[in-house]
């Protein structure tokens, strides 16, 4: 089993997938998630067929790019990795690591987190902070038609998956909601040290922001 060819064929089936998505979740971010997860792998030793399929697939699986329907995604995934006679072990969990990856699904995730679990939730949610998590943050919220900033808007506290997923408050918000929270949400300590620097910068961001607002008052 070649997994330089095997994870050569995964990207161009994704890239394939991937041509019109908006930005925040387009075939650059994926790029980017497989990239870290990679880099990840190799420090940890992790498995690198597992990492480099989950993180090339990760978000062919998304709801979002399947009329909402979870299922239908993680279908889709099972699907093309048979197409490539991946063993059953493998296949199974890199579908369990994209089923359970993602923050909506954490909040009542309690299973133990396999190292390359862990390293593929680490660099997608690496890729949702700092300088690229905050542009990120901004396209979804123009491509959903979400408010940039309310005045008085209260920070929402998500004790479920629906609850986080029918929320629809503004993009300076999901800041507080998710974004400043990822930072105490990594697994590995390499994925924890460049977390900090990454959470520093969004705080500085929002730093700024608010005394723009406050120069106008």
């Amino acid at each position: 089993m070649n997994i330089q060819s095997i994870l050569h064929q995964t990207k161009l089936y994704v890239q394939g997938l991937f041509t019109e998505f908006e930005g925040s979740h387009d075939f650059e971010h994926i790029k980017r998630v497989f990239q870290t997860a990679m880099r990840l792998a190799e420090i940890e030793h992790a498995d690198r067929l597992i990492v480099g399929l989950a993180a090339l697939l990760h978000d062919v699986a998304d709801p979002k790019h399947n009329e909402g329907d979870e299922a239908k995604g993680l279908l889709k995934v099972a699907s093309f990795l048979h197409s490539l006679q991946i063993p059953d072990h493998i296949s199974d969990a890199v579908v369990f690591i994209i089923q359970h990856m993602s923050f909506k699904d954490s909040f009542h995730f309690n299973q133990e987190k396999s190292v390359e679990f862990q390293v593929v939730q680490d660099a997608d949610r690496l890729d949702a902070i700092g300088a690229i998590g905050i542009a990120r943050a901004f396209a979804y919220g123009g491509y959903k038609k979400q408010a940039i900033y309310r005045t008085n808007e209260q920070v929402a506290r998500f004790r479920n998956k629906q609850e986080y997923q029918q929320h629809q408050g503004s993009t300076i918000n999901h800041f507080y909601e998710k974004l400043l929270l990822l930072k105490d949400q990594m697994n590995t300590n390499t994925a924890k040290r460049i977390a900090e620097e990454r959470h520093a910068f969004m705080l500085a961001f929002l730093e700024q922001f608010y005394s723009e607002l406050n120069w106008q008052e």
